[in-house]
């Protein structure tokens, strides 16, 4: 998608309109006297909070949104020292 452009003037006038088009994908060159001086672009998803992120795949379809309440899971139960590397070694051996 071309990047759009706008006048500092006009992009302060409509910023939540713009915003509203990057956060759909669409970039905007701000310009000032003709010369480009910014670019908004949207947010990478690793800039995301994780609940936006979350959100975002459920929307597209790729995770389903939970369909009962999340349970802490118990403590691991305690091992002997060296007991959980011995299992990963023997696993790895077999």
């Amino acid at each position: 998608m071309k990047p759009r452009r706008s006048g500092v003037r006009e992009a302060k006038a409509h910023l939540s309109r713009l915003l509203r088009e990057v956060q759909r994908g669409q970039e905007w060159v701000i310009t000032e006297h003709g010369k480009p001086v910014a670019r908004l672009v949207p947010a990478s998803e690793t800039d995301l909070p994780l609940t936006e992120r979350i959100r975002r795949l459920e929307n597209a379809g790729l995770v389903e949104p939970l369909s009962r309440e999340v349970r802490d899971l118990p403590p691991p139960l305690p091992l002997k020292k060296g007991l959980t590397q011995r299992w990963l070694q023997e696993d790895r051996n077999a």
